[in-house]
């Protein structure tokens, strides 16, 4: 997978300095129509070897843009928190808004490679990481993202070289450490790890960009066009983009569904409902403060139409817990916060951490009621 990025791609001086001038002007212009536009977030993968230049080009990128409308996101081990949530939970919270680039030096596919390299993840475990990764890349690109993945390369000599180079100076020597020597004598195990992740997610909507990273003006050019490329052509689709089509709800031919059946008449009586549900309101206290409660945590969805019995029902579930191991999170129109992000993005805020509730007064099921009947969001939607 990496053959293409090992040929010894360079650029000479003289042909880097002819084409600069115009590749900033153009990146600048495609920024600014995608601020105008106001529609498409980008997001801009950055991965690679040690010393194969990402850092580099996140600075030479900032340098080139107007660096009001890009943001960097950098992840390392994870924080209490975010281990106390969904593992995709922290890169949800640190989405670009739309209009704007968000370039991820790090990003969800760390995790999975440095623990498969570190024998705390099994091959069987990793792919199923990465499965999840390509639904929630499909998720993006559906809601109109553009997601751009590179992967800087370096063969093993070529490394040694980068890492002796950048001790050598003065300036760059404290970014070489003693770890970035012992990571290259795991070079060979890390490519296979790579090849196998960078191939499951290679995707037709967010592929990979290998780039030979030892030359550093043919990496930055070649990120710089790419980059341009992509967002003139995505911008000059913006009005074609469309996510695949839900198929058809069958409707059984005698009219008849699980609506239409069901029983609105069931009662209980005054004296036998205060007897269940003080009965199962104990039983919910018991539980949730069972120590075995404090690895999970759970998500309550209510839907319902109004005066259906939402508010009643959650105040009794409400009761039988602690005020600070819920949170109640009523769900109404979308802020213009939320708007320039993906739909569920707004959810995921609210998704508790382990040990603790959340309970979602109405939900992102909206989008397939009431959006749908008062026209808010197309089918595609």
């Amino acid at each position: 997978m990496f053959e293409s990025a090992e040929l010894g791609h360079k650029i000479d001086k003289q042909a880097y300095k002819k084409e600069l001038p115009a590749l900033r002007a153009a990146l600048q212009d495609a920024q600014y129509d995608l601020k105008e536009n106001g529609k498409i977030p980008v997001i801009v993968l950055v991965s690679g070897q040690d010393g194969a230049g990402k850092g580099e080009t996140i600075n030479i990128l900032y340098e080139w843009m107007d660096p009001r409308f890009i943001s960097t996101l950098a992840f390392s081990a994870p924080t209490d928190e975010e281990l106390a949530r969904p593992f995709m939970w922290r890169y949800w919270r640190a989405l670009p808004p739309k209009g704007r680039i968000g370039v991820f030096a790090g990003s969800w596919y760390s995790s999975p490679i440095h623990d498969r390299l570190d024998g705390g993840m099994s091959k069987a475990d990793m792919d199923a990481r990465i499965d999840q990764i390509n639904r929630f890349e499909a998720m993006l690109v559906n809601e109109g993202a553009l997601v751009l993945k590179f992967w800087f390369h370096l063969t093993k000599d070529g490394q040694k070289r980068r890492l002796k180079l950048l001790e050598k100076d003065p300036k760059t020597a404290w970014r070489v450490t003693k770890w970035n020597w012992e990571r290259l004598k795991t070079y060979d195990k890390l490519q296979d790890v790579v090849g196998h992740v960078l191939r499951m997610p290679n995707t037709p909507w967010a592929p990979w960009t290998i780039i030979e990273g030892e030359d550093d003006r043919y990496r930055s050019l070649t990120t710089g066009k790419i980059l341009l490329e992509a967002i003139r052509q995505r911008l000059a689709d913006a009005d074609k983009h469309t996510t695949p089509v839900a198929p058809p709800m069958r409707v059984n031919i005698d009219g008849r569904n699980v609506l239409s059946e069901l029983k609105l008449t069931h009662q209980l009586s005054e004296n036998e409902y205060e007897h269940q549900l003080a009965q199962w309101q104990g039983k919910l206290s018991e539980l949730v403060r069972d120590p075995r409660f404090k690895g999970r945590s759970v998500v309550c969805a209510f839907e319902g139409a109004d005066a259906a019995g939402k508010g009643g029902a959650i105040r009794r579930i409400a009761a039988s817990m602690d005020a600070r191991d819920y949170q109640i999170v009523p769900v109404a129109a979308p802020t213009e916060e939320e708007r320039a992000q993906p739909y569920l993005w707004r959810f995921w805020r609210h998704i508790p951490r382990r040990g603790r509730f959340a309970i979602f007064d109405r939900t992102w099921y909206g989008r397939v009621l009431v959006e749908r009947v008062e026209g808010f969001c197309t089918e595609n939607d």
